[in-house]
């Protein structure tokens, strides 16, 4: 384990990291040999073995300082007086689940409270990248985060976020990050490598400060994180891979993660809330019969509701099993493959000696419902319930005052006139494509009326605009999408808008589009829904316009009501508030808008709204 990830690091916090191996290793090796009592014990339980992809019967896992001491068909001699017992009654013991790839900031909540919801679904190490926060606080906003996940009763390692902007001159962010502060943050205690290399473009192109953060992330001994969102194979994608990026989730098809796995890189499938690319890519594995110790699951962005009501990391494992995958093999791939991947193998994602003890209890390999969650070598949930204390950061003013729009938006700010003389234009449409983030360039031919360009609800064309929220200009730009089937009078605004977070905003009235933008600044961040002159739901998101400490339970209401009260407008998308937060991500094909303008983002320069 590399030594800025082990504990006494310095940090005070409510739930310090378990000792090193190194540190607590006599202690472990006398309970292993019968000469000390173990902390736990857990007894006649189905050990499941991710090392050799077997299930072994009536085993007892025996735990000693947070860690396993020793897996054995009898270790009733490691019972001392004080030793706690938990009866497994033939219940498999899985090891806690990793997701490889993450975004606290998706699922609207502090990492305290991300914890909170997850725990229970037995998800017990998240490798997290907070570049949403990076982008509205800059390295500041990295290092809170990461302070708060220190905090937490489970493992929650940061990637150090590697874009922001996420793609420089094609949108407006009020902090950047380059290789002097990766090169800082990986000194930091939780930092376990650097987050999605967002900006191909400039990897295959050699850019020296892309690269030059790469490099910073390599000499530190940690993992570089990958992001290839284009179709293209060839020498652009063989380019990225030279450059040194470890991973890649941005696959969509069967063959992106096996052109990925064949060029040493670690393969990612996520299943997220919006995001269903384990359905056709797990086939890799089943089908195609590839080597699967080179697949990871992970989430990638979660909705609150879904982590709440749905799960996390076991809900992304069950859809692989749905769909074909064997169970210990897909509990490879969300556990030791994850470990592994991240140079932490010898330190978690196994039940095996001297490895963090995390783990689940479980009646079913198939549906993993999780009877009981042990983080750490102690019980953190129970039957569905959380059974220990999240404990949250103290979040400063200035990360709970982000939202600065400049005046307030009318009608008139939504206009989009159209060429003199037109009466009608063939515009530039974003389509969005449900339960992927790749989006489509569309062209759709428009009325005018009175010299203005109108959306066009026959065609399903509704109107977006970006405001730039962080600096005060009032600058805004406006456009079409495609897909979301909206009706009637209606508009949605939020400051989640991947990855720069200025205001975007999704209508078929100019009118609601003001008052939604309006709203959305006065409640400091959030999403603000609007129908015939009404608002009908909120989220506020007071920490940086992405966030809120506030319960997960409550979150996730409020959350699920925005989702209802959008199909009370006519949008039945899977999840598409997720949708409505990606129009603004200028590094994810075809076709997005920013505060800047219309992007093209197969070429990644701007291009005009109207042919």
């Amino acid at each position: 384990m590399p030594p800025d990830l082990l504990p006494n690091s310095g940090m005070k916090t409510q739930n310090p990291p378990p000792l090193s191996w190194a540190d607590v290793a006599p202690r472990l090796v006398a309970v292993a040999a019968g000469r000390a009592p173990a902390d736990l014990v857990i007894r006649n339980g189905q050990w499941v073995n991710v090392h050799t992809r077997e299930v072994l019967p009536g085993h007892d896992v025996a735990i000693a300082e947070g860690r396993f001491a020793a897996i054995a068909p009898d270790l009733s001699y490691a019972i001392g007086p004080e030793t706690q017992v938990i009866e497994a009654k033939g219940r498999y013991m899985v090891p806690g689940l990793c997701d490889g790839h993450m975004h606290v900031e998706s699922g609207m909540l502090t990492p305290a409270e991300f914890a909170a919801a997850v725990i229970p679904h037995g998800t017990t190490t998240m490798f997290a990248d907070p570049h949403e926060i990076a982008n509205v606080l800059g390295i500041e906003g990295v290092r809170m985060m990461h302070d708060e996940a220190l905090m937490q009763p489970v493992n929650m390692f940061m990637q150090m976020p590697s874009c922001a902007p996420s793609a420089p001159g094609l949108e407006t962010t009020p902090y950047e990050i380059g290789p002097d502060e990766v090169t800082e943050a990986m000194g930091w205690p939780g930092i376990i490598g650097l987050g999605e290399m967002m900006n191909f473009p400039g990897v295959s192109n050699g850019s020296q400060q892309m690269l030059a953060e790469i490099a910073a992330t390599q000499r530190a001994g940690k993992t570089v994180g990958g992001h290839y969102a284009s179709p293209d194979l060839g020498p652009n994608f063989l380019a990225y891979a030279a450059g040194g990026p470890a991973d890649d989730h941005e696959g969509t098809t069967e063959m992106d993660p096996v052109v990925r796995a064949r060029q040493g890189m670690r393969a990612m499938m996520r299943h997220g809330s919006a995001w269903f690319d384990v359905d056709r890519q797990i086939t890799a594995v089943t089908e195609k019969g590839l080597d699967p110790r080179n697949f990871i699951l992970c989430t990638d962005d979660c909705h609150p509701g879904t982590l709440v009501d749905e799960g996390h990391m076991d809900r992304a494992y069950r859809r692989a099993v749905e769909k074909g995958c064997d169970p210990l093999i897909a509990l490879q791939m969300a556990t030791i493959n994850t470990a592994t991947h991240f140079g932490l193998e010898r330190e978690l994602g196994s039940i095996t000696p001297g490895r963090r003890a995390d783990l689940i209890l479980t009646p079913n390999l198939t549906t993993l419902p999780c009877d009981l969650v042990i983080a750490r070598g102690r019980k953190v949930a129970e039957n569905g319930r959380l059974t220990v204390t999240c404990p949250h950061y103290d979040w400063p003013a200035k990360a709970r005052d982000t939202v600065r729009m400049g005046r307030e938006k009318t009608a008139d700010d939504f206009v989009i006139p159209a060429p003199k003389g037109a009466a009608e234009v063939s515009a530039r449409v974003i389509g969005i494509v449900e339960n992927q983030a790749p989006t489509r360039a569309l062209t759709r031919t428009l009325a005018v009326r009175g010299g203005i360009v109108e959306p066009d609800a026959a065609q399903d064309v509704a109107q977006c605009a970006v405001i730039e929220r962080h600096l005060g200009s009032g600058r805004m730009v406006n456009g079409f999408v495609n897909g979301f089937r909206y009706k009637g009078r209606m508009a949605m605004a939020s400051t989640v808008a991947h990855d720069a977070h200025q205001i975007i905003v999704v209508g078929t009235d100019r009118e609601m589009m003001a008052r939604a933008a309006n709203s959305i600044a006065r409640m400091g961040g959030g999403f603000s829904l609007w129908k015939d002159g009404e608002e009908i739901a909120d989220i506020p998101l007071p920490v940086a316009g992405l966030m809120s400490d506030a319960p997960a339970a409550e979150m996730a209401r409020k959350a699920s009501n925005l989702v209802a009260r959008m199909r009370d407008c006519g949008c039945d998308l899977n999840n598409a508030s997720i949708q409505h937060s990606f129009l603004a991500l200028v590094v994810i094909p075809e076709l997005r808008i920013s505060d800047l303008g219309l992007v093209d983002v197969t070429r990644f320069q701007f291009t005009e709204l109207f042919e």
